[in-house]
């Protein structure tokens, strides 16, 4: 990814949380937190506390799932959440077209367009949980309450 494409999504997702007047701040890391065990290691606390942003395919539609990094998805759950026939996870190029942004740094705002969000309830036992801002080295805190209402999202037991 260029340094330019780098800021403009990073710059999309500071947008985004300003104009829905979220609290937390985009941060840069040293080190990729591109998975949820590199983000958990590189803040200092528990990879519970990780608000994973997954993009799956309800019936070929994309939906956000945005999952506690402690948790796997289960798509058996989730198919019956979202009340469809077959969940398959999005490819890279799905993920890209759905949000605008690449695996490892897709933040739960500043997409191209809204999707249906489910947030797993566990994310709720954490005062602050932390998502991806864009890149795989930027992260924002936030908390289950503010993530559930900057994402319009829906509460679920995911994992």
């Amino acid at each position: 990814m260029s340094e330019t494409t780098e800021q403009q999504s990073v710059i999309k997702v500071r947008e985004a949380l300003a104009l829905l007047g979220a609290h937390g701040q985009v941060r840069a890391l040293d080190d990729s937190a591109r998975t949820a065990k590199e983000a958990a290691a590189a803040l200092g606390i528990e990879v519970g506390q990780i608000a994973s942003s997954l993009i799956f395919l309800a019936d070929d539609k994309p939906v956000l799932v945005i999952a506690s990094g402690g948790h796997r998805v289960n798509t058996m759950q989730l198919a019956a959440i979202l009340e469809v026939n077959e969940i398959t996870k999005a490819d890279a190029d799905e993920v890209r077209a759905a949000t605008g942004f690449a695996i490892g740094g897709v933040a739960p705002v500043g997409h191209p367009h809204p999707l249906r969000t489910i947030v797993d309830i566990a994310l709720s036992r954490y005062d602050e949980v932390w998502a991806a801002g864009g890149h795989p080295h930027y992260v924002f805190p936030t908390s289950y309450d503010e993530l559930l209402r900057i994402t319009a999202g829906e509460a679920a037991e995911v994992g």
